[in-house]
Parts: C-alpha cells; structure tokens; sequence
C-alpha cells in the first residue's frame, strides 16, 4: 500500500494553468432526450471537487464531456478560457471505474503511455509504480493484479503523464476497505502536488472524507455546487437532502 506523503506545496501555490474550467450551456441529448441538461459550473480552486448524485443523472457523462471523449449537443467547455484542444486534453487523464489495462505487464503498462513523451520512459515509468506502491509488481502480468492493484496501476499510468487534471470515475467501486484507502492516498498526494481532481463517487464517506467542494447533479442538471463541509452539513437543495437521507430523489 502508498503511504501519505508529507505535506507538500499547496496546489494553489504551485499554479495550475489549465484553470479556471468554465461550463456554460452544456447540453448532451440522445433521440432528442436530454442526459446533460443546460449545465453551468465554474471550477476555480485546486482541490478536489466531487460529483455526486442519484444512478443515470449524468455524472460519467459529464466527465467524459469535460475530458472530450464526446460532443456535446450544444454549450461549450473551456480551460482557462481555452476551447478543448487536442493539446489541452493531453494535459489531462481520466481514469475509469473498471482499469482497462494491456496485456503487458505493469511496468510496460505505463512505459507504452508514455511512448510519445519525451524523457527515460523506463526510469519514470518504475518512479511511477513506487508512487502508488506497486514497485515490486513490474514485472507482473497486468491483468493478473488484484482489482485494488489495477486500479493503482492505472492511477500510476495516468500519474506518470503529469496531468494538470485528474478525471476520476467511480474509481473505488467493489473495492475492499484496504484497497479503497491505498487509493485515497494516492488521490490525495496528486492533489497536493498540484494536479485538479475531479472525481465522481456515491460514497458519502469517500466524498466527506476528500471534497473540497461538491457539485451534485439530477437529472443531467447541477442543482447544488457548494463547498464540501456546507454541502454535508446543510445541502441547499431537496434533491440533495433526500439523496444524503438515502430517500428515492425524484
């Protein structure tokens, strides 16, 4: 398992040119329904917001709208006032729920990421399994780690690009009580060394435990963006109160 870091710059302090995210107008549809509906949202802050919200609102969709894996139906996504490029997404990773990961072993895993990068491919590829405690599986088949390992693994893949931002889906998911807490250190440590994370989540523990702010979503739409300790103490809106009550969110 990673161990925590000791307390590094803040990420404020070490700059992320890739912020502020500006949403405005982000619409998704599908046989004229709408998934995403009419969102605007405006992440500035270095931390780590989570997204939040009821099965089928929209949060993977979101995520993968942002990253630019889709189109959207109509709105516009910006980085520091940047339309999404090819470049910009680049400067970005997004890690799945499920690792898809090659049939190598770990270690060529990250170094086949890092194919088009500059630099000892080898070298940093082995710096980033030390990273998230998988040093001593180099060489093992990838597909033949653990859930908990290859999840690292693809946290170490996506790590060793040096994102400015981490786009995180449900990355913990069926995973062990051991295994969930070997990854929240390693989110935690990428964000204090100066990456945005955004991660999507439905466990209220994980969120208290990480968010800085939440953005929940319903529907395809944000009804509440606030900041993490006024979301769980007092959520402004109904969906919200009903969802952390565990009620059916209409």
């Amino acid at each position: 398992m990673p161990e925590a870091l000791a307390p590094a710059s803040s990420a404020a302090e070490l700059g992320n040119e890739l912020l502020p995210l500006e949403v405005r107008g982000l619409a998704y549809a599908v046989a004229g329904r709408r998934l995403i509906d009419d969102i605007d949202l405006r992440l500035g802050d270095p931390g780590i917001t989570v997204v939040m919200g009821p099965n089928g609102a929209g949060k993977s969709l979101l995520l993968r709208l942002l990253h630019g894996l889709i189109t959207p139906t109509a709105g516009v996504v910006r980085w520091n006032g940047e339309a999404l490029t090819e470049g910009l997404r680049k400067r970005q990773a997004l890690v799945f729920q499920r690792a898809v990961l090659l049939r190598r072993s770990a270690l060529a895993n990250i170094e086949f990421a890092l194919r088009l990068t500059p630099g000892d491919h080898r070298a940093r590829a082995r710096a980033a399994l030390s990273r998230v405690g998988l040093a001593d599986r180099a060489g093992s088949p990838a597909r033949r780690l653990s859930g908990g390992e290859q999840q690292r693994l693809a946290l170490a893949r996506a790590l060793a690009l040096q994102p400015k931002v981490l786009l995180l889906d449900e990355p913990t998911a069926s995973l062990d009580p051991a295994a969930v807490a070997a990854i929240e250190i390693i989110v935690r440590d990428a964000q204090r060394t100066g990456t945005k994370i955004i991660l999507v989540t439905h466990e209220q523990g994980q969120a208290k435990r990480l968010a800085d702010d939440v953005v929940f979503l319903n529907r395809g739409r944000v009804t509440e963006h606030t900041p993490a300790k006024e979301f769980f103490a007092a959520p402004r809106s109904s969906e919200a109160r009903n969802y952390l009550a565990g009620r059916l969110v209409l």
